[in-house]
């Protein structure tokens, strides 16, 4: 499994091991499907793309939206949602906290993740407003985004609520965040776990999904995780281009 530093997905220990709900998810499949999992460090979604695409890593688990053009090239089982937030300083809140302040603001994501095509979406009503479009700064992980807003390198980060919500937990004095709404573009993104077309490992990681789902042991991680306002009531298999 390929995995890049996604708090609370997969946050790397100062051990070496990784903890989140990405790890804890694929102890849960490992016991359905009987083999071992492993999590391999990648930074940034290209290299994960075409890691996955030449054979290096078998699968991986986001947050990724999918999508029709992704569904070409993957097998994509849908697990949850998520709609996007832009964190900022909360010693900031004063010129940040407004929605339309992020209009004409400087706004990293990880590049080519949903927060790049979300706040495109929001460039479109901030155009419609008559307010000047927000700069992407693309970035490698999520990591770099928070050190982005930390540095001045950027009034926002860009990410998904899960993780907003997990940074402003740990450090509630220091951050705040704004969610987009339905109005500025956003959709509540599918989100997936990926594996290459033809690896053979769509169907029994489905299958063992659905098996968590039945026998209760999604609903209790996502309590867990406190993740039940973005929880799917089943999982999906290539649900934009299986119809």
């Amino acid at each position: 499994m390929a995995g890049d530093t996604h708090p609370p997905y997969r946050t790397l220990e100062e051990d070496g091991s990784i903890t989140g709900i990405d790890p804890d998810l694929q102890a849960l499949l490992s016991k359905q499907l009987g083999v071992p999992f492993e999590i391999q460090t990648v930074s940034g979604m290209e290299a994960i793309l075409t890691g996955m695409n030449s054979g290096r890593y078998d699968a991986f688990n986001g947050p990724l939206r999918t999508t029709p053009e992704r569904e070409a090239d993957f097998d994509a089982i849908v697990w949850m949602t998520t709609i996007t937030s832009y964190v900022y300083l909360a010693e900031r809140a004063d010129e940040l906290s407004d929605p339309e302040a992020l209009c004409g603001s400087r706004v990293a994501g990880v590049s080519g993740s949903v927060t790049e095509s979300q706040l495109a979406r929001y460039a479109d009503w901030c155009t419609a407003e008559g307010l000047s479009t927000p700069e992407f700064v693309g970035l490698e992980d999520t990591n770099s985004t928070f050190l982005a807003v930390n540095s001045d390198r950027a009034d926002y980060a860009g990410t998904t609520q899960t993780a907003a919500l997990d940074l402003q937990a740990a450090e509630p004095d220091r951050y705040e965040f704004l969610v987009q709404s339905e109005e500025q573009g956003a959709g509540i993104d599918q989100l997936a776990l990926v594996t290459p077309k033809g690896n053979g490992l769509a169907e029994p990681l489905f299958a063992a999904f659905e098996a968590i789902f039945e026998n209760g042991e999604y609903e209790d991680l996502m309590k867990e995780w406190d993740l039940t306002q973005v929880a799917v009531d089943e999982p999906l298999l290539n649900p934009l281009t299986s119809k």
